[in-house]
C-alpha cells in the first residue's frame, strides 16, 4: 500500500469512528462537543501517521505538489471530514 493511500486510510477509519459511533452517541450534540472531539481525533490521527512517517523523508504527493506526512494528513483529513460534518450538522440541527 503506497504511504499516500494509509494515511488517507487511517483518516477513513478515524472518521468512521467519529461520525458513525462517537459522535452519535454524544449527550449533547454542540459544535463545541464536535470540536473538542475533532481534537481529539486530530491528535490519534497525528499521532498514528507520525509514528509512521516522522523522520522517514517519504514525500507525499498532494494533487501536484510534494508536501510531508503532516501536511499530507491536515489536508486530506479535513477534506475527507467536511462533507460529513455538513451532513451530522444539519441532520442534528446544530447551528454555526
Amino acid at each position: 500500500m503506497s504511504p499516500e493511500l494509509q494515511v488517507l486510510a487511517i483518516n477513513a477509519v478515524a472518521l468512521a469512528g467519529a461520525y458513525g459511533v462517537f459522535y452519535p452517541g454524544l449527550r449533547r450534540k454542540t459544535l463545541a462537543a464536535l470540536a473538542l472531539g475533532d481534537i481529539a481525533l486530530s491528535v490519534l490521527v497525528l499521532g498514528t501517521v507520525g509514528a509512521l512517517y516522522w523522520g522517514s523523508g517519504v514525500a507525499f504527493t498532494l494533487v501536484f505538489i510534494e508536501v510531508n506526512w503532516l501536511v499530507f494528513a491536515l489536508v486530506t483529513g479535513a477534506v475527507m471530514e467536511l462533507p460529513l460534518f455538513e451532513w451530522f450538522r444539519r441532520k442534528h440541527g446544530i447551528g454555526l
